[in-house]
């Protein structure tokens, strides 16, 4: 095994690197210059790299001073999104990169010239290692005529195609592949198309799929009413073909994510013409069996996201970056950090087992900090994306390692007492945050947006009545601040537990006006924390494979990791535990407070994320995984109890052989599972997905290269 670096930290657990943890780290964040010298000696050097970076941000007075705090931060659980981790004072060798994981692009207009130009900006975007996201259902449906060309459009999806063929081609920064988001709303007349793209073998595979389910859907759903799918229609369409929009059987009027030339009334809402009418439980099956096969499309709930997004009052959200953490305004980016909180756990496994919440509180201020410093050297790619970020600030400070650090504290993930954990974490990680956003604006300045004064419209006081008590008129001018700090849902939410704190912002403005999200993770967790739990999930196994692209390589290759608390517990407890089944002697079995990904109920997924999103400003990004056998009558309602638990969105996975491969696999599930490959001469093998086959002068899995060849990513890498 390699030797892993031993820093000096507060933790007692400290445990050697697995070789996987090292190699990612190696090929995703450590520099290496043109010439393949290593400038990152170790993951220390990667950390003082990054911490130099960002503290020479600040007045050169203090640079030293607060370098050496970044470094203890990092030291201590802090760890940026691998953009930071990748490019923080890499300029000299990776000049035309950036610090930002993921954007969304400028809205999609419903023009050709508008969509090129869209594709054109999302190329720059993924070259310079940006994920992004975009919205498709602002495009007319298929078959809508098309005035200047005298034809008929073929309609989004045809669309998306191109911007899949883009992103397959161009050549994304940093080791990374690019990632897409495509979002659609579930009231367009194409949303069918759109829930079973990927059911054709290579379609759409550069994308991650997610509807914006809106909370009128969700009523006709639960009340089992007709649910109608319609357009915007222009002041031309309506006065060309004579179009009566106040007729209820022909037009529906619906929140719409631009006006444009769309017939609007007083309100904001847009005039849509009625293409077709469904039950809403046809379209709502239609979802969860696509859902139950292909893991997508996942749901953000849109209506719950712009209702509680700081920003109420200046943005629309319509679409999110690709892992769905972070809903973003046009042009907004996603700058993501998360803390390791297997750092703060006090004699774990033991029945003194305790967080250290002063300690883990001192690191949210410090890195909170370092995710505002990230702002200034952004490396983002076009004017429009630099002038959001600096104009708003917003960065998602998350959390990862929440289901080891469950289980290092003896709980057991989704029960009460876990639930109420992860709900306190992420109050602690608020109120520290939005404390620290006080003082850096106090320092050097609240976000611009703060100080702008906004425009009172009939629109607002619809979605703020509380304005109207307060005495606010439709006209009136109010400072950011106040609409940001006073008329936030969230904020609200704030105040409850420190009004004086939010007193305070009202007046002086915050730094930034999104301070929270939690990001999945995965290669994160994997490298920089020793592979314990992604964001905020249980551990998927406590020994499996993950599945990563290495530069270079036809396929996916397998690497075998275990968790983070296996490893902790066989440093401190028991050198020969192994996971439950796995061990010939039963006093070598793991406690049963040792549980994975599916062991836990959908319920439970749902009540974690819950506990979590009640403080968390933006989103989260997370999986409810399910045993390939998971009856679909237990499934398929997975989603509605999630919009009753009032999250912003919902994502879940099926290991489905027939469909793809995964990303992380049990070793059962591959053994089970048979992969037929057809020959030159039409003969058939059929191999064990385990199995290894040498193709092309590289040994890969029978299941890694079926995928590959299926899915048309085969030596793409």
């Amino acid at each position: 095994m390699k030797s892993a670096v031993n820093l000096d930290t507060h933790t007692v657990i400290d445990i050697e690197f697995q070789p996987a943890s090292l190699d990612i780290w190696d090929a995703k964040y450590r520099l290496t210059a043109k010439d393949g010298s290593q400038i990152d000696e170790t993951v220390d050097g990667t950390y003082k790299r990054v911490a130099r970076a960002l503290a020479n941000v600040e007045v050169e007075s203090k640079s030293e001073h607060y370098f050496k705090e970044f470094v203890w931060a990092l030291r201590s659980g802090a760890i940026p999104a691998g953009r930071i981790m990748s490019n923080a004072g890499a300029r000299q060798h990776k000049p035309a990169t950036s610090t930002i994981n993921c954007t969304v692009s400028g809205t999609v207009g419903d023009s050709m010239d508008n969509i090129l130009n869209k594709v054109h900006e999302a190329g720059l975007t993924l070259k310079a290692g940006c994920g992004i996201g975009y919205e498709f259902s602002t495009l007319r449906p298929k078959g809508a005529y098309v005035t200047g060309a005298g034809a008929y459009t073929s309609g989004p999806l045809s669309f998306m195609d191109i911007y899949d063929k883009m992103c397959f081609t161009v050549s994304s920064a940093g080791g990374r592949r690019g990632a897409q988001m495509g979002t659609f709303d579930v009231s367009h007349p194409d949303v069918m198309e759109f829930i079973l793209a990927k059911r054709e073998d290579g379609r759409l595979r550069q994308f991650n799929l997610s509807l914006l389910v809106t909370d009128e859907f969700m009523q006709a759903v639960i009340n089992e009413d007709d649910w109608k799918l319609a357009f915007p229609v222009t002041h031309k369409e309506v006065e060309d073909d004579e179009l009566d929009v106040t007729d209820n059987g022909q037009f529906v009027w619906r929140d719409w994510p631009e006006a444009g030339n769309y017939v609007t009334n007083p309100e904001g809402l847009v005039a849509c013409k009625i293409y077709k009418t469904l039950p809403a439980r046809r379209v709502w099956d239609i979802i969860m069996a696509s859902t139950y096969d292909f893991a997508e499309p996942g749901f953000v709930l849109i209506d719950k996201v712009n209702e509680m997004n700081n920003n109420w009052f200046c943005e629309n959200i319509r679409a999110t970056n690709p892992c769905g953490e972070q809903p973003l305004p046009p042009y907004g980016s996603c700058l993501l950090g998360s803390i390791n909180l297997t750092k703060f756990v006090e004699k774990p496994f033991t029945d003194k087992a305790k967080f250290d919440w002063e300690l883990f509180r001192k690191v949210v201020k410090v890195f909170t900090r370092m995710l505002d410093n990230v702002v200034e050297i952004n490396g983002l790619p076009l004017p429009q994306q630099r002038n959001e970020i600096q104009r708003k600030r917003r960065h998602g400070m998350g959390f990862l390692g929440l289901g080891s650090t469950i289980t290092m504290m003896r709980m057991r993930y989704g029960e009460p007492e876990a639930v109420e954990f992860t709900e306190e974490v992420a109050k602690q990680l608020a109120l520290a945050g939005w404390e620290e956003g006080l003082e850096l604006a106090k320092e050097k300045g609240p976000a611009p947006i703060m100080n702008e004064n906004f425009e009172v419209t009939e629109e607002m006081l619809r979605r703020r009545p509380e304005m109207k008590v307060d005495g606010y008129q439709a006209g009136d001018k109010v400072p950011g601040r106040i609409l940001h700090a006073k008329y936030s849902r969230y904020m609200q939410r704030v105040a409850v537990e420190n009004p004086e704190l939010v007193e305070a912002l009202a007046e002086t403005g915050s730094r930034f006006t999104h301070h929270s999200s939690i990001a999945p993770t995965g290669t994160i967790s994997l490298s920089l924390a020793n592979n314990a739990s992604n964001g905020i999930e249980p551990s998927f196994a406590h020994h499996y494979f993950r599945n990563v692209i290495r530069q270079g390589k036809k396929t996916k290759e397998k690497v075998d990791v275990f968790s983070f608390e296996l490893l902790a517990y066989r440093d401190m407890i028991d050198p020969e535990a192994l996971p439950a089944g796995a061990a010939e002697d039963a006093l070598s079995s793991l406690p049963d407070y040792f549980i994975t990904a599916d062991e836990v109920t959908p319920r439970q997924h749902v009540d974690i994320q819950a506990a979590a999103q009640k403080w968390i400003d933006s989103s989260i990004s997370k999986t409810a995984n399910v045993p390939t056998d998971y009856p679909y009558g237990d499934f398929k309602d997975i989603y509605l109890y999630a919009y009753k638990q009032g999250l912003k969105g919902c994502t879940t996975f099926r290991f489905n052989p027939e469909a793809f491969q995964g990303v992380l696999v049990k070793e059962k599930d591959l053994k089970n599972t048979t992969y037929s490959f057809t020959l030159d001469d039409g003969s058939t093998v059929d191999l064990k997905g385990d199995e290894e086959i040498e193709y092309d002068g590289e040994v890969h899995t029978a299941a890694n290269l079926f995928d590959a060849l299926k899915e048309g990513y085969y030596g793409k890498f």
